[in-house]
């Protein structure tokens, strides 16, 4: 992995962070063939098997669910877990395998979250993300119709959603509302964009992240995430106390 951190060599590293501290990925993209992650089985063999090697003892898959384009249902996603957790079986990996889903706010959400169809993992907890180019006119709505059904929302990715950029009270409200914030990991090396990575490391200072997420769609995410287990926002982070991931 050296060549991959000379990439990085302007930021201050340290000794690479043990992620067996989180236990849990609460966020990847694992399931053969259902969304833009893996697109075959020994893909989603390959990274499990990373994420083993990372130290992680559990991982929760969250395909996406979109009304237009990912028309993932449970069933669909329950049955591609299945056939994840036998190749595991037939290759001896030894790795706990959830499956849940990564659900974006668009305008079927909210019948999706009254028919209580939604897929949750640990506490009844749900992964839902937002559209990048504006805050959704349902957002609050959403929320409330999530956690008056018992569902307790965490949003992915919020470092990434470029509308609250200039205005950081809109993190501090969601967490106001009791929406988890989950971070991705590789936004801490500047993977999405670097204004990403400044955000995503204010919500650090700030004590505002609740889970951390590989958001792990292929191989090369892994090899990014040894990367970005040197960096001092990522030891900050999980030295915390403040993350939720080994609860699920």
């Amino acid at each position: 992995m050296n060549w991959l951190r000379k990439l990085f060599t302007s930021e201050k590293v340290l000794p690479p962070i043990d992620l067996g501290q989180l236990r849990v990925d609460l966020h990847s993209h694992l399931i053969p063939g259902i969304d833009d992650g893996a697109k075959t089985m020994d893909d989603s063999l390959e990274m499990i098997r990373g994420f083993k090697a990372l130290g992680y003892q559990k991982v929760i898959t969250t395909p996406h669910v979109m009304s237009d384009f990912y028309r993932n249902s449970p069933e669909i996603i329950i049955a591609g877990k299945k056939e994840v957790k036998k190749a595991l079986a037939a290759e001896n990996i030894e790795m706990e395998f959830e499956a849940a889903a990564e659900y974006y706010l668009d305008e079927s959400y909210t019948a999706k979250i009254e028919k209580g169809e939604l897929l949750t993992f640990g506490d009844n907890y749900v992964l839902f993300e937002l559209p990048y180019l504006a805050e959704p006119p349902n957002l609050a709505t959403a929320i409330f119709e999530m956690q008056t059904n018992g569902y307790k929302p965490i949003l992915a990715h919020p470092e990434r959603y470029g509308f609250w950029y200039n205005n950081f009270d809109n993190y501090q409200e969601m967490v106001d509302k009791g929406v988890y914030l989950q971070l991705n990991m590789l936004s801490l090396i500047g993977h999405y964009s670097p204004i990403a990575q400044k955000i995503a490391e204010r919500l650090i200072d700030e004590n505002m992240i609740s889970f951390l997420g590989s958001d792990c769609h292929n191989s090369s995410h892994l090899d990014l995430i040894d990367v970005a287990r040197t960096r001092p926002y990522l030891h900050q982070l999980i030295e915390s106390g403040k993350l939720l991931n080994n609860t699920l």
